[in-house]
């Protein structure tokens, strides 16, 4: 096994008495003293701050200084308008493969004279080999591993950081700025991966402990861990790279076709001219031949991943497979996200999970299971 790395919040994760667990490649917590449930819904009541550190941070240059040219060059390898994405603005992507399938999913910030991009920890490796492979001739691509990374996420975000960085509560969703503070520059978005409003703050590494420590002051944040963080996205119906999506899924498949804008459509101005743009249009067209949806148990009892599906109670094979569940505090049930085929796959059908050995019914239902709380 090789050796775990540590984000530079480890030690202040052991003095909140955290436990740690092996998470991409790093040692993270898991959970804090008041344990999954209290902490996901503290977020959703209050705020909750969540180590991010080990997601990887890259900037990506153009010789000219033009944002507009690292968009274009980034624009080769997703299916996304970057042309487009206004000086600070940040929008939803996704690396795809020549195959149609999803080699990652990111953010992407225009940052007026470059492109400040988030990648997932378990892929930023191969992302940033991807991109220098693809665009070394073209941008810089830089690798920001001395920043810190936090993400602060529930209704009291806003006023909390507005405190830290003033200015912050005037930003909108997906706003992108950078507000000075006692704790030097930080980079902002307005956004987050729990269906709460909050921002993601990118931190000189030399000040990420004070600022966390600063943030942990504030009577309305708590410290949420990665269990927390899982059933917030989870309701949020949120797609979590290596579970939900991955080479094996497309981007319309996952139903993440709201991410590709009219102008890399077929029939747009810049159509296509990303890797797998030849199936990804083509269901664009006619449509995949199975969908992302979402999964209510009849019991009480969850659907994990892996869960397989069936299309009766007695059917002999599978029809589809669970990629996330649990419980969902917020919404007091179990809950689940799968893949099944288009017609067994439409809101009000039911179809049966097998879990330890037995059938338990679940109903397909409409994504999110919970109307998100951003700031538009």
């Amino acid at each position: 096994m090789p050796e775990l790395k540590r984000t530079a919040l480890y030690d202040l994760h052991l003095d909140l008495g955290a436990r740690m667990v092996p998470f991409a490649g790093y040692e993270m917590p898991v959970q804090y003293a008041p344990g999954v449930l209290r902490e996901h819904l503290h977020c959703r009541a209050a705020a909750g701050l969540f180590d991010v550190g080990h997601m990887g941070q890259v900037i990506l240059r153009a010789p000219s200084g033009q944002a507009a040219d690292a968009a274009a060059a980034l624009e080769r390898l997703v299916p996304v308008d970057l042309l487009g994405l206004a000086p600070g603005r940040q929008r939803y992507a996704m690396f795809t493969d020549d195959a149609g399938g999803i080699l990652d999913d990111l953010m992407v910030a225009n940052r007026g004279d470059h492109l400040f991009l988030v990648v997932n920890a378990a892929c930023k490796g191969a992302d940033i080999a991807h991109l220098r492979a693809h665009l070394s001739g073209d941008c810089a691509v830089e690798e920001l591993a001395d920043r810190g990374l936090l993400a602060l996420q529930g209704p009291a975000a806003a006023s909390v950081m507005d405190r830290i960085a003033p200015g912050a509560a005037a930003m909108r969703f997906m706003d992108v700025a950078v507000i000075n503070s006692a704790f030097g520059p930080l980079w902002l978005s307005r956004s987050g991966y729990t269906g709460e409003d909050g921002f993601e703050i990118s931190v000189e590494g030399t000040q990420t402990v004070a600022l966390a420590r600063a943030l942990l002051a504030e009577p309305s944040v708590q410290p949420i861990g990665l269990g927390a963080r899982d059933s917030l996205r989870l309701e949020a119906g949120l797609c979590l790279y290596g579970h939900d999506i991955d080479t094996t899924t497309s981007p319309i498949e996952a139903g993440l076709s709201w991410a590709i804008q009219k102008v890399r459509r077929a029939g747009g101005a810049r159509e296509g001219g990303f890797p797998g743009a030849g199936r990804i249009l083509r269901e664009l067209a006619d449509g995949p031949a199975r969908l992302r949806v979402g999964l209510r148990p009849q019991t009480r009892a969850p659907m994990r991943e892996g869960t397989p599906l069936f299309a009766a109670e007695d059917a002999a094979d599978p029809v589809g497979i669970v990629t996330s569940g649990g419980f969902g505090p917020s919404i007091e049930a179990p809950l689940a996200m799968g893949y099944l085929p288009v017609d067994l796959g439409q809101k009000g059908r039911t179809v049966w999970g097998e879990v330890r050995g037995r059938r338990m019914a679940a109903d397909v239902v409409a994504l999110p299971f919970r109307d998100p709380n951003y700031k538009r």
